[in-house]
């Protein structure tokens, strides 16, 4: 992206970013425009509406994208096999900052703060795709090395149209996932003795609960707005976009932290009862 200055604008730098094709790059830049921001140095435009002709999101020629159900587990037994478990951590971080990124650029007349949340949960996505990369350097191997699905930003483009059921389905429910399979990861990795990704996943689960409280309270004040109530609308929304059904085990301590009221937990464990 271009130098930083006092002409650059939020929204239009954060396209940029989410067109960068280098991962590095990518998250680089978005730590670079964060700063920008919290010294005071970039304008925001909230009202405009952007349009583009960018291929988005950049991403680089590999990890291959496949389908989920293809993607090969392997055993944690083995250098390969963490390697592989810390390569599809690592992609979905890079997913994660493009979402950000997406929240940020696409969706206009919003309060400034949703565009402030959203740069902060870019640039804390960044910190952990280079965490979990420079990781993965570390057993021998690079980002791309193995094949990945595509799953988290296929439901960032089909809520491209509607910031309500963007805020719904992402973060209240594809990243609302992460909170409940970051724990059973956790343990795998220091029982197979690789301690230094387990903490990186103590850092990821912290800041993912942030991310999700963020996206709790934008689906909320937008919910306000439009005079709907919050839990009929998102199984509404749930259903019209075919989001993934919720499968236990579920972290309620981390979804309570992240905002989600007593009643939603109570109907999301009924609701996967088989």
């Amino acid at each position: 992206m271009p130098l930083l200055d006092s002409r650059t604008e939020l929204r239009l730098a954060a396209l940029s970013c989410l067109a960068e094709s280098a991962s590095v790059a990518k998250s680089n830049a978005v730590t670079t425009l964060a700063q920008a921001w919290l010294r005071g140095e970039i304008a925001l435009d909230t009202r405009a509406l952007i349009s583009t002709d960018k291929i988005i999101p950049g991403r680089p020629v590999k990890p291959a994208l496949i389908a989920p159900l293809l993607v090969k587990r392997r055993a944690m037994n083995t250098v390969e096999g963490r390697a592989a478990l810390v390569h599809a951590l690592a992609h979905i971080e890079f997913n994660a900052i493009n979402l950000a990124l997406d929240a940020i650029w696409r969706f206009n007349d919003m309060p400034a703060q949703y565009y402030a949340d959203w740069l902060k949960v870019a640039a804390e996505e960044a910190h952990h795709f280079n965490l979990l990369n420079a990781h993965l350097q570390h057993l021998g191997f690079n980002y791309g090395d193995f094949d990945a699905h595509n799953s988290l930003w296929e439901m960032v483009d089909r809520t491209k149209g509607d910031a309500l059921a963007r805020m719904a389905l992402v973060p209240r429910t594809m990243e609302a996932r992460g909170l409940d399979a970051i724990p059973a990861l956790r343990a795998k990795l220091a029982q197979a003795g690789d301690l230094a990704a387990a903490e990186i996943l103590d850092i990821t689960l912290r800041d993912e609960v942030g991310h999700v409280a963020i996206g709790n309270s934008w689906f909320n004040w937008l919910c306000k707005q439009r005079s709907l109530e919050p839990i009929a609308t998102y199984e509404l929304l749930a259903e019209q976009y075919d989001a993934p059904k919720p499968r236990p085990p579920f972290n309620l301590e981390a979804r309570r932290e992240a905002g989600f009221t007593e009643l939603e937990l109570t109907n999301l464990t009924a609701i996967s009862q088989p």
